[in-house]
């Protein structure tokens, strides 16, 4: 008796794990290719928090739009999710610091936007999937006024338009 205890009490602790959440909270139909869902994949989730699957923000040089050979490193990393998840829609949003005039700043998020799509599509990722935005220095993730700061808002992030 006292065996068929533990078995069924075994069996109802397997049955409970097998349908608990993911310790990230996201659903198995997030999962990512090789069946383990290890990150987090929300719609309006976006890739400075973490949030928009394996996306990860891209950066620039001062006044540049170029990509750099970092970059395209992350880049192809997330040419590979995007594939790999057809569902998938995002924005890319480009990004400046605060030095320069609003004008200029909106520019220059603009091509960095449009630098990282046709680096995306140039690479097979269908261009329906993805749109772009200039945010120019209207949103920073840094707000400090040196090197430093600057360096993290100059960029493109990805945010997750459907899933």
């Amino acid at each position: 008796m006292l065996k068929q205890f533990c078995l069924f009490s075994l069996l109802i602790f397997a049955v409970a794990c097998s349908s608990a959440k993911k310790k990230n909270g996201a659903a198995d139909s997030d999962a990512d290719v090789s069946g383990k869902n290890d990150y987090v994949l929300e719609l309006n989730g976006d890739s400075d928090s973490g949030r928009a699957g394996h996306l990860k923000t891209i950066y620039f040089d001062y006044r540049s739009a170029n990509i750099t050979a970092e970059s395209k490193k992350m880049l192809d990393e997330n040419i590979a999710f995007l594939v790999a998840n057809d569902a998938v829609n995002i924005q890319i949003e480009g990004h400046a610091d605060e030095r320069g005039s609003s004008q200029f700043n909106l520019t220059l998020g603009e091509k960095r936007a449009q630098s990282v799509y046709d680096y995306l599509t140039g690479r097979g990722v269908d261009g329906k999937k993805l749109t772009m935005i200039s945010l120019g220095k209207e949103k920073p993730v840094s707000f400090g006024h040196d090197e430093e700061a600057w360096s993290k808002n100059r960029r493109a992030n990805f945010v997750v338009t459907a899933k």
